[in-house]
């Protein structure tokens, strides 16, 4: 899921100097989940704009803000409500943000209220852990599914540097050194043998951006 965080408010503010009529966007996965964007963030940002006399035409929390298609749907539905509004504040990630700008086209602004921040794991409600970087050239099966390239500051692809402190990381001592803990792994799976091979340079040219991807429907094939 996307970790999002809540913006200043001066600057959602800034953002909105001169538009009156305001129509919000939350989400119900993952804003919702970091408490930045579901139903109760979504009304608390409506009262603190109304104290700062701005008027809320309307407000929608899709399932998913980043999928464009339940989107435009919202905008069909709140179609009255969506046309009398000068701009929308919208409390997803960067892509729920794009999605609605998608919807809304040339005429009107749309901003973000949240700062999209990494991709995580979900420990346990309220709790995440940044453990992929989507870099589009993934080495999780030579390293017992733990990600070098995210979990090492440095991104190193061949074992710990000369930093690394009694298995810990010398850029935050408080971190695993991510190499030692893949070490381990490798070594209670019998597949340390995997760490003898030299692996080659990060290929950057997979997440050269911006990427599409089109997947072809099974059911097309039967």
């Amino acid at each position: 899921m996307i970790i999002t965080k809540q913006k200043d408010f001066f600057k959602i503010l800034e953002y909105l100097k001169g538009r009156n009529n305001i129509y919000l966007f939350g989400c119900d996965s993952c804003a919702e989940q970091c408490e930045t964007g579901g139903d109760k963030e979504v009304k608390a940002m409506a009262y603190l704009l109304k104290n700062e006399g701005k008027k809320i035409t309307g407000f929608s929390i899709p399932a998913e803000t980043c999928y464009s298609m339940l989107v435009k749907k919202y905008f069909r539905e709140d179609k009255d409500m969506i046309e009398n509004a000068d701009a929308f504040l919208v409390l997803a990630c960067g892509a729920g943000v794009k999605a609605v700008a998608d919807a809304v086209g040339d005429g009107k602004p749309v901003f973000p209220a949240l700062d999209s921040l990494y991709l995580a794991n979900v420990t346990r409600y309220g709790h995440f852990f940044e453990g992929c970087s989507l870099c589009g050239d993934c080495v999780l099966g030579e390293t017992g599914g733990i990600c070098p390239h995210t979990q090492c500051p440095k991104g190193l692809l061949n074992g710990p540097c000369g930093g690394m402190v009694n298995g810990k990381c010398e850029v935050n001592m408080e971190n695993d050194c991510a190499w030692i803990v893949i070490y381990r792994r490798l070594k209670a799976q019998g597949r340390l043998g995997i760490l003898k091979r030299i692996a080659p340079p990060k290929d950057y040219s997979n997440s050269v951006k911006p990427r599409t991807v089109v997947v072809e429907s099974r059911m097309k094939n039967k």
